[in-house]
């Protein structure tokens, strides 16, 4: 079969694999549409999770099941499916305690493009099929389920993480499509005002569109400051890092209040270490909480997170700017996350 692959650090190119086949448990796909992520631009150019020689990339994508293990109920060939980002092995010491993600060891949970292929194939494989898919429900097309499978379960774990609860105030740092989840996500959960710190036109109308009440432009000025300004140097409830670079864990130290909380769900590519500052953190004693955690995956997560969309409370287009058709687009789609081109917020390869 055919593939888009990490070929090393920093090199991309087609390659050719034998396609895979299906565990008892597991299940073969057909990808119906798939979408690069900014994940995939730290993997490839930023060696963020160290090198990976001739590895299929991708691990956004819904797609037609084609085969089945012999053990596996729920699912057959031709259904239409949501597969997450983040699959984990359901019956793992670590799921049993509750952190499914890291089923194996830290992060494992995330496999396609970080210990097995990924999605960007004529056909991939995922682990333990009937925990891992959803079916695609009546009325939500392939391009906007792709996002289901990364963009809004990540993006709403960060307001999970960050315990936004009904009047916080809330500021969400990056208003990619990540973040732009993070903001309906505080919407959705009631927060007062959010404050969305990014730049791009195209990104600010559509975190208003998704709730936010006010736009802080880091161009314009320390985004710690404006914000901080805004609120008459109270500060903020809960922030959600989103987006940016090592700084961001620090400005959101600086801009929450004693007892607030950060939900990071920012994948830091480079960077040896992350820095507290002292002083705001309270000399370490101001009960300011730092949490962060890679998305839950799962049939139960993209099942709810569907419902979201199918009962009209999560519009999903707006995420979407640019599609393409045909699998030979891939690589011109990676390269718009690579480059980020000001009117974009994700793109979508349509087969």
């Amino acid at each position: 079969m055919k593939g888009f692959a990490m070929l090393g650090i920093g090199k991309i190119g087609w390659i050719d694999k034998d396609a895979p086949k299906p565990g008892p448990l597991d299940a073969i796909v057909r990808p119906l549409a798939i979408a690069p992520c900014t994940s995939d631009v730290h993997t490839v150019w930023e060696g963020a999770i160290g090198e990976r020689t001739d590895m299929i990339l991708g691990h956004e994508a819904v797609g037609e099941v084609v085969e089945v293990g012999a053990l596996v109920k729920d699912f057959k060939p031709g259904d239409k499916v949501i597969v997450p980002a983040i699959t984990p092995d359901w019956n793992s010491v670590e799921a049993q305690a509750g952190y499914s993600m890291h089923s194996g060891g830290m992060l494992a949970g995330w496999k396609f493009s970080n210990f097995k292929d990924g999605v960007f194939a004529e056909f991939f494989h995922v682990n333990d099929a009937d925990g891992n898919l959803a079916l695609i429900p009546e009325g939500i097309e392939p391009a906007e389920a792709s996002m289901l499978s990364d963009m809004v379960p990540t993006g709403l774990h960060g307001v999970e993480l960050a315990d936004v609860q009904f009047g916080d105030t809330v500021a969400v740092i990056g208003i990619g499509p990540v973040g732009l989840m993070a903001v309906a996500g505080a919407a959705l959960r009631g927060a007062s005002h959010i404050y969305a710190v990014g730049s791009r036109k195209v990104c600010v109308d559509a975190a208003i569109k998704y709730g936010a009440t006010d736009i802080v432009n880091y161009r314009e000025g320390d985004l710690v400051e404006q914000i901080l300004d805004k609120t008459h140097g109270k500060g903020v409830d809960k922030v959600i890092i989103a987006g940016g670079n090592v700084d961001a864990l620090g400005q959101a130290v600086r801009l929450v209040k004693p007892g607030g909380r950060i939900g990071n769900v920012n994948y830091y590519g480079s960077g040896e270490s992350l820095c507290i500052p002292r002083v705001e953190w309270g000399c370490g004693m101001a009960h300011k909480i730092i949490a962060g955690g890679l998305m839950p995956g799962g049939r139960l997560r993209m099942e709810k997170l569907a419902t979201l969309v199918t009962t009209g409370r999560l519009d999903l287009r707006p995420l979407i700017t640019h599609r393409f058709n045909g699998f030979d687009h891939i690589e011109e789609a990676l390269m718009l996350m690579k480059d980020k081109p000001r009117d974009l917020i994700k793109p979508v390869v349509i087969m």
